[in-house]
């Protein structure tokens, strides 16, 4: 039987690093990041739906991010059009990737796991973390990141303490070294191999 991992944790925790290297050792990923990507570009799935709902989001045939960031910025009642369109559609993407892709273990990179009652359906929830200055710092080393973006995105997330206690399995992040051998250490607990 296959087991679902649901991978989250807070911006600047080094989730995004951690999903490349359970990709590293043969584990497939899927990324809800990505699939928004795919969705959002030219052809992509929900470009008319959102054109039609929010049309000055649509820049060159494609959805722009900034310009969204922009008009939910302006009114607060964008996302929850755009949450409408959108979540369906990142459903029905997940749900080709499990329905395409097999292996004792699968993970899912889901940012807004816990914030949307994802853990619901998953086997166990992987919350990747570290300490509050480490996330800062890693943070405002992003391009064009301001200390006022930074807030609205905390503000949008379920602080680290409280992913910390809903989790299954915890990895901090310090090192990528550190890091590695605690996902190599987790892919042989969830796929049976510790003692293989």
């Amino acid at each position: 039987m296959t087991h679902l991992l649901g991978l989250t944790g807070s911006i600047g925790m080094g989730k995004s690093t951690t999903a490349q290297m359970f990709r590293d050792e043969g584990i497939p990923v899927w990324d809800a990041d990505a699939a928004v990507h795919e969705l959002y570009a030219k052809g992509g799935a929900a470009v008319a739906p959102i054109q039609a709902a929010l049309p000055d989001a649509i820049v060159d045939g494609a959805v722009s991010r900034d310009r969204l960031k922009e008009m939910i910025a302006e009114d607060l009642s964008v996302m929850g059009k755009l949450e409408e369109i959108v979540h369906p559609l990142v459903r029905q993407h997940r749900t080709a990737f499990l329905d395409t892709t097999d292996g004792p273990l699968l993970v899912l990179d889901i940012p807004l796991l816990f914030e949307t009652n994802a853990q619901n359906w998953l086997s166990s929830v992987l919350v990747v973390s570290a300490p509050e200055d480490v996330q800062k710092e890693r943070v405002m080393a992003r391009p064009g990141m301001t200390e006022d973006q930074f807030a609205r995105i905390l503000e949008r997330q379920m602080p680290d303490d409280k992913k910390r206690a809903m989790a299954d399995h915890i990895i901090e992040t310090l090192t990528l070294d550190g890091t590695r051998t605690a996902v190599r250490k987790l892919i042989a607990e969830l796929t049976g191999q510790a003692n293989a």
